[in-house]
């Protein structure tokens, strides 16, 4: 019997959608531990960079998507999600959450996992979208830039207006259709909170 019901739990788990949680600044990391303790499937995806002072240099790990929380399934309990200390609110539009496609959340999952030289990166609309042929990235898209004479793979998260990118050589992507996208006004993730219509209402 409690096979049967943990298999259940795990079909349903599969089966969920990804959604974003909004959180306070520098609470992520603890917005991610309290909701795992509580039993929630999150996702934090860090990296790792190193910040100069005057007297040293010191290596921290960021969340690459500051101020969010990846969430899997779980909204039906949302006044348990909402209690967390830290946490604003689900990213929601007319009051209901937005999903997140399992496509999106996964290409950054493996990006983070392959230990690949990652960082954040200002949200894009235009540029060539382009596929990954070739290591162990195959098959991710996203949107081909150049910086300071490299190419770089931009991983965006469509409903936050947030991306990610990675270094990627030239020769391992191809040219793929772009997908539709759906129009912000503002290319940060602060300037698509305030041009929609966003749940991120603090509970007291």
């Amino acid at each position: 019997m409690q096979s049967e019901s943990r298999s259940r739990v795990e079909n349903d788990l599969r089966n969920a959608s990804w959604y974003a949680l909004y959180t306070r600044h520098q609470h992520e990391k603890t917005v991610d531990q309290i909701l795992t303790n509580k039993g929630f499937n999150t996702f934090l995806p860090l990296y790792a960079t190193v910040h100069n002072w005057k007297d040293r240099a010191k290596q921290l790990t960021l969340p690459l998507f500051p101020s969010y929380v990846f969430l899997k399934g779980g909204i039906e309990r949302r006044l348990d999600i909402l209690m967390t200390p830290g946490v604003y609110g689900l990213v929601s539009s007319a009051g209901r959450p937005d999903a997140i496609p399992d496509s999106e959340v996964n290409a950054i999952r493996r990006v983070v996992e392959s230990g690949t030289r990652v960082e954040a990166h200002p949200f894009l609309k235009c540029g060539n979208w382009v596929r990954v042929k070739s290591g162990p990235l195959t098959g991710i898209e996203g949107i081909l830039v150049r910086k300071k004479n490299m190419s770089r793979l931009v991983l965006s998260v469509e409903i936050l207006g947030a991306a990610a990118a990675i270094e990627v050589g030239a020769f391992q992507v191809e040219a793929v259709n772009a997908p539709r996208t759906r129009d912000f006004s503002s290319g940060s993730a602060r300037g698509a909170l305030a041009t929609r219509d966003r749940e991120a209402i603090a509970v007291a």
